[in-house]
């Protein structure tokens, strides 16, 4: 499929489309459910995938929107990276925790 078999229009919903998902997964990561990030990136890939094959990538009249997508998606990195990051702080924190308890007990 090239950008001439689908109308501006739905050109712009097929971004529209993305957008959303995208803020839904920046809210979602910002609550810590990443697994329901993960779920939505299913959608989103099908979504740049008809963006792709649609042509649309190279449009000028949808360059705004593009950067707009550009800058959802680092946000959303962003998020995940600092999610990943206080996941990894945690674990680190745990596994303290139960060497410590560890070394008490044997001490007992």
């Amino acid at each position: 499929m090239d950008h001439s078999e689908i109308s501006l229009e739905e050109q712009r919903q097929l971004l529209s489309e993305l957008e959303n998902l995208l803020k839904e997964q920046i809210e979602l990561a910002h609550q810590g459910r990443i697994s329901g990030v993960e779920k939505l990136s299913v959608e989103a890939d099908r979504l740049v995938g008809e963006i792709a094959r649609a042509g649309m990538l190279g449009l000028t009249e949808l360059q705004k929107r593009q950067e707009h997508l550009q800058k959802s998606y680092e946000d959303l990195r962003l998020v995940l990276t600092a999610q990943k990051a206080d996941v990894s702080r945690e674990l680190r924190r745990i596994r303290k925790g139960k060497k410590v308890i560890g070394v008490y007990r044997n001490s007992i």
